[in-house]
């Protein structure tokens, strides 16, 4: 991202770590605590909520520490954990996730702010009691959520972090109230009786997803990175210290709650915190003000920020929303970002029940988690050079709290969890429709697919063994000049390698090797990688720079193959407008043969083919081995979409007499390799001295898409006619098998 204003303010002025902390703990120890949490102890125990945090706490403490590897590897910007995710995943992915993040925080305000409201439960009961009539809630949380807007906009972080260190400093006198208050039921001794089991073990997810929306609040600190002096220090601190400082909090008033009311206190008065306190009456709805306050006013300075960032890296679909959302006023504050997320939290605080919103806005925070844990493993495992934070989590950390985000989504609801899928999915879509040149999320996988590739060739290497011979399938190489007139061996090969197969693909450049040709060669790569995308394959791309064919080839059949198994088919190719080609396949036939492959030679006529012609099998009797090689490829280049309707027929000349036989061999053969050719595409033709191979080719295959016909290797030193003689036909691929492939 640009250098933009607010991070030149930033780095002349900017928050310590304090705010980090402060936004963090004050938005751990929110509205479920005081509102919910007395019921998670009446329902499940003591030792089911001791549960509940721990596991909580194995997404939320990976994620704390993955957040803070990955803040201390690269200067982290305005948007917190959106710029972290989409300069790791790319800004297409970022953009998705951020914008789903940013809707969260600004949903959350609204969820706080109608939180904040139970706290004047007793003033809206005595009015009920002295009117008559029920005062909506929406009459104290419109004229907060004004209040607080209008304070946000006008006054920006800076009255928003006062008040945050006022709100929090209520809060934790309020908690401390609470830990010194004395009950009835404390003074009986029944808390020495502690069951070592979970309560109602039925209702523990029900009453996790509940409650875990309490921890969430570790990373609410992140979303001022912009306005941090010095974020790789401020967001390890504050966010580590918050994240164990809440864990440690919750869990005393686990034990202060089930010590000090009994389970049906605890889960029919969500405000029995008060009955518990040292002037509860008043200190607790005090401390939930101050508590959901401090979560809303915590919610409403991060929300902007992710929202800024996410425009000032373009991703809305029209250049003036992103201008507008990017714009910083006088103070370097998001202003306009800040009057969208104020008025976004104020249409849910006035529907006044975001219960069900508040349940997606949990399955979009898992995401966020996910996510940043998937990034700190990734890179891990990618094991890049470049990646050198200076706080180090470790791998398993990571993937355990991936993990985790994953599998509780789906715990604590499967429809929600789908939603949250399903919105993110569509986000996607629609972003890299507008912004499809974005690219980034491969590079941070590319890094792991190189360990996890390095390993597995290594394994393999190590671990092979002999092997029957006749168990074959093709990884086929090729070395071509002429990539850039026709592309029919590139086809070829891709065709082969499509499922079944491993294909390489190999432009040559002539010279010597020198700093220009190597330029050349990497240009050219380029290139022949963009030519070749809008065409189905996994082939592997690559140039080389050679003096020679013959060099070229020395070298090309001598290359470990990319798949981690060794090539073992080699592709010539023969333009029939360009005879010369024909002395290169015959100078380097030995030279292939002596690296043991079996040997393919494409012929074209430059027409395109003809799918629905199928692939024609020529074979003769007497030529078991390139027979089996023959059918098992025309079936293996049947896998490719381009031919996946194509029917393959095979022909073969046999004398009269035994035509029935032939036939019935063929038909064992295909029904034991099952092979899916019909017997009906079997045609024996009769031997007849008067019709060469030439002429019933010319007449049976013309119209075929891919014709194959086998050859001897002493064919080639003794047969200068070998490959002529077809100029009537399509394509042609001659077979050469180095032994019988087998078709069971």
């Amino acid at each position: 991202m640009s250098s933009t204003p607010n991070s030149q303010s930033i780095n002349r002025k900017g928050f310590g770590t304090a705010p980090v902390f402060v936004t963090a703990i004050c938005t751990i120890l929110g509205a479920i605590l005081f509102l919910r949490f007395g019921y998670a102890v009446g329902t499940v125990g003591f030792f089911g909520v001791i549960g509940i945090i721990i596991i909580g706490h194995l997404v939320t403490i990976p994620t704390a520490l993955s957040l803070s590897e990955i803040a201390t590897n690269r200067k982290v910007e305005g948007g917190g954990e959106y710029f972290i995710i989409s300069r790791s995943f790319g800004l297409n992915i970022g953009a998705t996730i951020g914008i789903a993040l940013f809707s969260s925080q600004a949903i959350s305000v609204a969820f706080y702010v109608i939180a904040f409201t139970e706290a004047f439960t007793p003033f809206f009961d005595w009015w009920q009691n002295y009117f008559g009539w029920v005062l909506p809630r929406q009459a104290i949380s419109l004229p907060v959520m004004a209040i607080l807007g209008v304070a946000i906009i006008k006054r920006g972080a800076n009255i928003g972090m006062k008040l945050l260190y006022i709100v929090a400093a209520i809060l934790f006198v309020a908690l401390g109230l609470f830990f010194a208050g004395q009950t009835e039921y404390f003074s009986t001794g029944v808390y020495h009786q502690v069951p070592m089991s979970i309560k109602n073990m039925s209702q523990f997810y029900i009453v996790f997803a509940i409650i875990f929306p309490a921890f969430t609040g570790m990373t609410a600190g992140v979303g001022l990175s912009g306005d941090l002096r010095s974020p790789k220090r401020s967001i390890p601190i504050g966010t580590l210290s918050a994240t164990v400082l809440g864990m440690i909090v919750y869990i005393f008033i686990a034990w202060k709650l089930y010590t000090s009311a009994s389970p049906d206190l605890l889960v029919n008065d969500q405000l029995v915190m008060g009955k518990i306190a040292l002037g509860g009456a008043l200190v607790v709805p005090i401390g939930l003000a101050a508590s959901t306050l401090s979560s809303a006013l915590g919610s409403v300075l991060v929300a902007p920020r992710t929202l800024q960032a996410i425009a000032q890296d373009n991703s809305f679909p029209y250049g003036k929303i992103n201008r507008f959302l990017s714009k910083n006023d006088a103070r370097s504050e998001p202003a306009n970002a800040s009057i969208v997320t104020v008025v976004i939290a104020f249409v849910f605080v006035s529907l006044g029940n975001v219960n069900i919103v508040a349940q997606i806005i949990s399955m979009f925070f898992m995401v966020t988690y996910g996510s940043l844990n998937l990034i700190s493993f990734l890179n891990h495992f990618g094991a890049d050079p470049s990646y050198r934070p200076t706080f180090r989590s470790r791998w398993y950390i990571s993937l355990l709290g991936f993990s985790m985000s994953l599998w509780l989504m789906f715990k604590m609801s499967s429809v929600y969890a789908f939603v949250a899928i399903l919105v993110i999915f569509a986000l996607y879509q629609a972003i890299q429709r507008y912004q499809r040149k974005r690219r980034g999320m491969a590079f941070l996988f590319r890094n792991a697919f190189f360990q996890l590739n390095r390993r597995l060739q290594v394994f393999l290497q190590k671990s092979r063994r002999p092997v029957r011979t006749e168990l074959w399938r093709p990884s086929v190489i090729s070395v071509s000049r002429s990539s850039f007139t026709q592309l029919r061996t590139f086809q070829l090969v891709s065709w082969i390698s499509y499922r079944f197969g491993f294909g390489t693909y190999i432009h040559l450049v002539d010279g010597y090797y020198s700093k220009e040709t190597t330029a050349e060669a990497q240009r050219k790569q380029e290139e022949l990688i963009q030519m070749t995308e809008q065409i189905p394959n996994l082939v592997y791309l690559y140039t080389m720079v050679s003096p020679s064919y013959t060099s070229a080839v020395a070298q090309v059949v001598q290359l470990p193959g990319v798949s981690g198994m060794e090539n073992n088919t080699f592709v010539f190719e023969y333009d029939r407008k360009d005879p010369a080609l024909l002395k290169l396949i015959k100078d380097n036939f030995n030279l292939v043969r002596a690296g043991g492959f079996d040997i393919l030679v494409l012929t074209t006529n430059h027409m395109p083919p003809n799918y629905k012609g199928g692939i024609h099998v020529w074979i003769q009797t007497s030529d078991v081995e390139n027979a089996n090689l023959m059918i098992l490829l025309s079936y293996i280049i049947t896998s490719h979409p381009s031919w996946s309707k194509s029917p393959i027929k095979i022909f073969t000349i046999s004398p009269k007499e035994e035509i029935i036989e032939v036939r019935d061999t063929l038909e064992k053969l295909l029904k034991e390799g099952r092979l899916p050719i019909s017997p009906f595409n079997i045609e024996i033709i009769p031997h007849d001295k008067d019709m060469g191979l030439r002429k019933l080719v010319a007449d049976r295959s013309r119209e075929a898409g891919l014709t194959m016909i086998g050859f001897e290797s002493s064919q080639i030193k003794h047969d200068d006619d070998l490959f002529l003689g077809y100029e009537n036909t399509g394509d042609i691929l001659f077979v050469n098998s180095r032994f019988t492939k087998s078709l069971e």
